[in-house]
């Protein structure tokens, strides 16, 4: 039983025992009499509930609910007014005994209640036969109930439970599987580098070495014929090389410069979410290297898809400026912002996950050389900014 329940079944039987003590004086019964019943049931009742709640013992909670009855009929001997305590074992028989045997019990203690005003008073009345029948059906069908829906409701943790470990074996499945197709791309790609690799520039610098060492062999008139086929597969080597950068470059990149990148990037933002968007560039921006854009470029991606995901903006501005030694790429919205400080740590020590596109961004820029810092407040929207060296490496041969 809970303690709720517990606590109210011990309250209605000190009352029945009250009541049944005073209405059996009422009627005659010498004091001692009257009390010593009520006494003994009430401690047989309390001592056994305390020790029953502690120990947990089927067999014990059953050997204290006889001895109880045994108690209540010597009692109702006394008076017939202690049939009002037939009440609390009902019920006590809904909670401790199988249904067939609280059945049974239940109506043994009927026929008791029953039978009590025949004994002592030689007659009874309706009243005395429907009330405790009604009564207890009223109790044994209340701890019945309450058993189902303590059942229930641990049958509904345990699925609860039972789902939320599938949920997590599920993630973890996903995240296994995702970690796998990485990479089995990386290495796919790995071996696609390798074998464009090995087959034009490693062949054009095997080639070159093969013509420069004929050449020391051979007479200077000869020599001088093969520097031209030396530059034609150095050329030829510098194309190949290039196609393989641009190959790995970000889709967005090709054939365009960084700032029409952002410029799509922004409109596709508008369209999708109705977030007005403003890009301004400087128009003296010194050429970057690729590595340096693709940095950026993947910043901006980050910061927008925060803006998209949490801000709640209705504006974004976009900047990119020329900073002196550096190129620096401003995003600021005018959403709902958070607590900014220390932000960088917060999110190391968190364990679910939150921050990582934050500290991503950092980590990319800062491989170049660059940085990033983060500006906001709650209600005060996010502005962010990220610097990029303009010498930075990393990008076109």
């Amino acid at each position: 039983m809970s303690g709720a329940i517990r606590l109210g079944q011990s309250a209605i039987t000190l009352a029945l025992v009250v009541i049944a003590a005073i209405r059996a004086i009422t009627d005659g019964v010498p004091v001692p009499w009257a009390l010593s019943p009520a006494l003994v049931f009430a401690g047989w009742y309390f001592g056994g509930l305390v020790l029953t709640g502690r120990t947990r013992d089927p067999a014990l909670a059953m050997w204290w609910l006889a001895g109880l009855s045994l108690i209540w009929v010597g009692a109702v001997a006394v008076s017939a007014e202690f049939v009002w305590l037939a009440f609390p074992l009902w019920l006590l028989a809904g909670f401790i005994l199988t249904l067939p045997w609280a059945i049974g019990f239940s109506v043994t203690i009927l026929a008791v209640v029953i039978a009590a005003p025949l004994l002592h008073a030689g007659t009874t009345s309706y009243a005395n036969v429907i009330g405790p029948t009604v009564g207890g059906v009223f109790a044994l069908g209340i701890a019945r109930g309450y058993l189902a829906l303590v059942r229930d409701g641990r049958e509904r943790r345990r699925l609860i439970a039972s789902l939320v470990s599938a949920q997590t074996e599920a993630a973890q499945l996903q995240d296994e599987l995702a970690r796998m197709q990485r990479e089995s791309g990386a290495g796919l790609e790995r071996t696609r580098i390798s074998r464009d690799i090995h087959d034009t520039v490693a062949q054009a610098l095997s080639s070159i070495g093969m013509l420069a060492r004929s050449a020391s062999a051979a007479p200077p008139a000869e020599a001088g014929a093969v520097l031209p086929q030396i530059d034609q597969l150095a050329r030829d080597g510098l194309v190949d090389v290039r196609r393989i950068v641009d190959d790995l470059a970000p889709s967005e990149l090709e054939g365009s410069a960084l700032g029409d990148a952002l410029r799509r990037m922004l409109a596709r933002v508008e369209e999708e979410t109705g977030i007005r968007t403003d890009l301004h560039i400087d128009d003296t921006l010194p050429a970057m290297s690729m590595g340096a854009e693709v940095a950026l470029l993947r910043t901006a991606q980050s910061a927008l898809a925060n803006v998209r995901a949490h801000a709640g903006a209705h504006r974004v501005v976009v900047t990119m400026a020329d900073a002196g030694d550096s190129i620096r790429l401003d995003i600021a919205d005018d959403g709902v912002g958070f607590d900014a400080t220390g932000w960088s740590a917060r999110a190391e020590r968190r364990t679910d996950g939150s921050g990582y596109g934050l500290r991503a961004m950092r980590a990319r820029l800062r491989e170049l050389g660059g940085d990033l810092d983060i500006e906001s407040a709650p209600g005060d929207g996010v502005a962010l900014s990220a610097s990029m060296p303009i010498a930075a490496d990393g990008g076109r041969a």
